[in-house]
């Protein structure tokens, strides 16, 4: 009884130039779609410029009340443009004025200031900020979020 042959092929030269460029022409394949994707997909990950918006006049301010205010954000995307809206209080105090996001700390839900306590209530969970934002009663973790503001010729403006 004879033991069956192995089918052993000479490894020739050719065979190795055929595999050789086969494994080139994958790898240039590969690299092309990764930067055409790339360049495709990128713009929707890119981080976008932060804006400064017109958000009130430092005359129409009094000292240390909030005043809530509905900034209108637009941004192109692509060929249309999508527009978000995001409430902000500004607060001034002597010359400066401060500017921080409505949004409460605890789940994300939308404060409201009350002119008779002089405090910022969230009515979801019953968190309560004082009027520079800071937690003062309920299951807020942390201050509402502080936004850069700047003061140009009596015009408040808030990077978004």
């Amino acid at each position: 009884m004879s033991l069956p042959q192995l089918a052993t092929e000479p490894h020739d030269r050719r065979g190795f130039l055929v595999r050789l460029i086969q494994a080139t022409h994958a790898i240039i394949g590969a690299t092309l779609a990764f930067v055409v994707g790339g360049a495709v997909v990128a713009p929707s990950f890119s981080r976008r410029d932060a804006l400064w918006l017109h958000a009130g006049d430092l005359p129409s301010l009094e000292d240390d009340t909030p005043l809530p205010i509905t900034l209108r954000i637009a941004r192109p995307d692509g060929a249309s443009e999508v527009v978000d809206r995001r409430v902000v209080y500004l607060v001034k105090s002597g010359g400066a004025v401060r500017a921080f996001d409505s949004t409460c700390t605890h789940l994300g839900c939308r404060t409201k200031f009350n002119p008779e306590t002089m405090q910022i209530e969230c009515p979801c969970h019953g968190g309560i900020y004082d009027v520079q934002g800071r937690v003062i009663a309920g299951p807020p973790p942390a201050p509402l979020a502080s936004l850069p503001a700047r003061i140009e010729d009596d015009k408040v403006l808030v990077q978004v």
